[in-house]
């Protein structure tokens, strides 16, 4: 089959799958299509059943390429046939680790500063602290997105218990040293000239931001748990 007739083929059951993200995948080893004298790709139906388990593996079990390209090369070396893999096993590590999952973009939402208000139920004043605390950006037409909802539902719960906005600035600065330690490693990825490169750095990212919002849930649990039994 074709890199095309793959996608057509995938798309039922994987309807956000594109052709970069083949590619990508083909890029980091996980499947491996013969190619023809001029240089086309032609993926029999074993590859088209290895790529099925692999984008599986991501959207049901969470798994990160790593592990996925792990358990494909121990199943290789046993000799099983990939249509009759069974389905991988999910993550033991880290209890309550995040979904790289969750950092992927959904569905855009554009959300008026007025629907801001009414959905979480605040002042407009109470919006114009988030902005200037940074804590909330509207893009550059002035709409919110979904996460600025949650954002904002969150700091208002917490002021129940006393926080006032301008505490929770430094939720900011460390996210923000956060998404910079990923960004030095990811942006070499996506500047590389391959046809995956930006699926790849994508994927670092998701996986990164993923595993430093557990190390950072698991940090303040600690610490916090410290401070009470001290």
């Amino acid at each position: 089959m074709s890199i095309g007739a793959v996608l057509e083929q995938l798309r039922g059951d994987f309807p956000d799958v594109t052709i970069s993200k083949i590619r990508f995948l083909e890029a980091e080893g996980l499947v491996t299509p013969a190619r023809t004298a001029s240089g086309y790709r032609r993926f029999s139906v074993a590859d088209c059943e290895r790529l099925r388990f692999v984008l599986t593996a991501q959207r049901d079990h969470y798994l990160p390429l790593k592990v996925i390209k792990e358990q494909l090369e121990s199943i290789d070396e046993g000799g099983s046939a990939v249509s009759t893999l069974h389905p991988p096993r999910a993550l033991s590590i880290a209890p309550g680790l995040v979904s790289p999952e969750a950092f992927r973009s959904g569905r855009e939402v554009r959300v008026t500063r007025a629907d801001l208000c009414e959905r979480v139920g605040v002042e407009d004043a109470f919006v114009t602290q988030l902005i200037r605390a940074g804590l909330i950006v509207p893009g550059s037409s002035g709409f919110f997105d979904e996460d600025a909802i949650t954002v904002a539902t969150t700091v208002r719960d917490m002021a129940g218990f006393g926080l006032e906005v301008r505490h929770l600035r430094a939720f900011k600065a460390a996210a923000d040293r956060e998404a910079g330690l990923v960004a030095q490693i990811a942006s070499p990825v996506a500047r590389g000239r391959d046809a995956g490169a930006r699926d790849r750095a994508e994927e670092i990212v998701r996986e990164l931001a993923a595993l430093s919002v557990t190390l950072h849930s698991c940090l303040v649990k600690g610490a916090v748990r410290d401070s009470l039994d001290g």
